[in-house]
């Protein structure tokens, strides 16, 4: 006598099971499309780098015959040194000067009780929504008034400047969320303001501190417009207004060079990236998170 076929009914375990099956693949397939997509153009860039021609459109992302030519005539034929010893002090002057300017306006606003303090916040609020283009025509006006046009300390002073904003409240949240009974509890001991601040407050925040000194560290290294419109000499070069200039007019015959160019601007950036990777990550939650 044959037995029955067993009916299989689909349980809540079976669903989900393929639920997540499906999810992971989905999470799969976007991880790997994100990858390329960020990726191919990287690998392409280095491969033209080491490419041995000049040209745009010979350039492959894997070269038959690679060389370092343009590298070593970076630093033979142009003045790429001088740009980058220009980038590198203006984003070290910028960074410092940033990271002193915001978190001594954030410990006031988050510390201290005193008049017109909600009516600061609310300006440093609607200030950082205006695009710093807008500022561009009174920034050279003022600093053509003040002899500082043409000046690397002209074009850092804009960039510290025009941080704050965006800083001060970014930081401020994360100062709000440290206990203000440590600040009590040393001016028990008798430390001053200033003693809490740097022995206390600092140490606790370094996290965020971390990620906005790198964010300031990198955007003088990206910027263009900027240094377009304040600095006018060869001398006074960025890495972004020199390596424009080299490919500019030049129907694109030292397209190589450019990428050997761009490689080695990224050194830096990626290596902080690296060394710092543990506080941006936490400095980025706690800033989205108490921010």
């Amino acid at each position: 006598m044959m037995s029955a076929p067993k009916v299989v009914i689909p349980t809540k375990k079976n669903k989900i099971s393929i639920g997540r099956i499906l999810g992971k693949i989905v999470l799969y397939a976007m991880l790997i499309t994100s990858s390329i997509v960020v990726l191919v153009p990287i690998l392409w860039i280095i491969g033209s780098s080491l490419n041995p021609g000049d040209s745009l459109y010979t350039s492959t992302m894997f070269p038959k015959n690679p060389t370092f030519i343009h590298y070593k005539e970076l630093f033979t034929k142009t003045d790429f040194p001088i740009w980058y010893k220009n980038t590198l002090k203006i984003a070290f002057a910028n960074m410092i000067l940033s990271v002193i300017l915001t978190t001594s306006s954030s410990y006031v606003f988050s510390r201290f009780k005193f008049k017109g303090k909600k009516q600061g916040l609310i300006t440093i609020l609607v200030l950082q929504m205006f695009p710093s283009f807008l500022a561009m025509t009174a920034l050279y006006v003022l600093l053509m008034q003040i002899n500082l046009l043409n000046t690397h300390l002209g074009l850092i002073l804009v960039y510290a400047g025009g941080q704050i904003p965006y800083n001060t409240w970014l930081i401020k949240g994360y100062f709000d969320s440290i206990p203000k009974s440590l600040d009590e509890a040393a001016r028990v001991d008798g430390a001053s303001n200033f003693t809490t601040f740097t022995k206390i407050i600092l140490p606790l925040a370094r996290p965020i501190i971390v990620f906005i000194a790198l964010t300031n560290f990198i955007g003088p290294w990206m910027d263009f417009i900027f240094p377009t419109l304040i600095l006018r000499t060869a001398e006074k070069k960025t890495l972004a207004m020199g390596l424009f200039a080299m490919v500019t007019g030049q129907t694109n015959t030292k397209f190589t060079t450019f990428a050997a160019g761009a490689i080695l601007v990224a050194v830096p950036i990626t290596l902080l990236f690296v060394y710092l990777q543990k506080h941006i990550i936490a400095g980025l939650s706690s800033g989205a998170v108490k921010g």
